[in-house]
């Protein structure tokens, strides 16, 4: 219940759809009455106590599957509470013609929980990690959980969808999701190549368009550009890039042979790229004791002494 003054009573919303779906009333006990509930209480500990008590499992399915086989078992042949005489299974059948049948579809009790995604495109929901389409980076979503599926929500759209995971710390993924991530980043590089070559070379946004229109792969012309503009320069490559449009070859093969050639005019050596490596070095000095410096200044003092003495 939300709210109580006295029994005037504010259920929870999903418990009032429970009620209606299944066509039961709720009925709460007094306040401070729990010996109210006592029959509630010695069912939940006889299921602890015999059901529960060493039994192992695998899985939730493993689990639900001894539930269900203990229930038609153990359980029902057990003597009704209230009729010591008869067998639960017993009393069970002699109720079933006066018992409402069950509605076609189980209701729809899964856990909803709105939650931030980070910079990473992934959500986390029962200390697990689940993927989530990258558009959806610093966005709020809604996961919907059943006992066995986990689905991430934008409004009522279906971004995602995960077999759950009752593990600690995993991590569920999408393939389709590292597929797109994957290829909006190579895009992305690619974009930074184009616009980084267009500012140092105006021209090589035609140059693009006609490599383009010869079905050359453009991240692989961008990415050779790039290269050639590190190791020769904007002046340069601007001259051989215009020299390959003017023979109609709008290939990073036909800009290298124009910077050879010219390099080779000017009888210079060839470019050779500057490997800076990232290695770090990691020394480890000991700390060293200063003492034995106070022990000289000790010696010394002594010394000086000796000397004033024989003075």
């Amino acid at each position: 219940m939300l709210e109580r003054h006295g029994d005037a009573i504010r259920f929870h919303p999903t418990l009032l759809a429970l009620s209606e779906h299944y066509g039961f009333e709720p009925r709460p006990v007094a306040v401070a009455r729990g010996n109210e509930k006592g029959r509630v209480e010695r069912a939940i500990r006889y299921i602890r106590d015999s059901f529960f008590a060493g039994r192992q499992w695998t899985d939730l399915e493993d689990l639900n599957a001894q539930a269900r086989q203990w229930c038609e078992g153990v359980a029902a042949e057990r003597a009704c509470p209230d009729n010591t005489h008869l067998r639960v299974r017993d009393a069970l059948e002699e109720e079933r013609p006066r018992l409402l049948t069950l509605p076609d579809n189980p209701f729809a009790g899964e856990e909803l929980v709105p939650v931030s995604v980070a910079k990473t495109p992934y959500v986390r929901f029962d200390l697990n990690d689940y993927s989530v389409p990258h558009t959806h980076v610093r966005r709020t979503v809604t996961i919907s959980a059943s006992m066995t599926q986990v689905r991430v929500l934008d409004g009522t759209t279906v971004i995602a969808s995960h077999r759950r995971s009752y593990d600690k710390g995993a991590r569920i993924e999408d393939p389709d999701h590292l597929q797109a991530l994957v290829a909006y980043k190579r895009e992305a590089r690619q974009h930074r190549g184009v616009d980084r070559l267009s500012h140092a070379i105006p021209l090589s946004e035609d140059f693009l368009q006609q490599a383009a229109l010869r079905q050359y792969r453009p991240g692989v012309v961008v990415n050779q550009l790039l290269s050639l503009l590190d190791d020769y320069g904007a002046q340069e490559l601007a001259l051989a890039m215009q020299e390959a449009l003017e023979r109609g070859v709008p290939h990073p093969n036909a800009v290298r042979q124009s910077l050879e050639r010219r390099r080779e005019q000017r009888q210079e050596p060839p470019p050779l790229p500057v490997v800076l490596s990232h290695a770090k070095a990691r020394v480890t000095i000991p700390p060293v004791s200063l003492s034995g410096y106070d022990q000289l200044q000790g010696d010394h003092d002594a010394a000086q002494e000796s000397r004033h003495d024989h003075a």
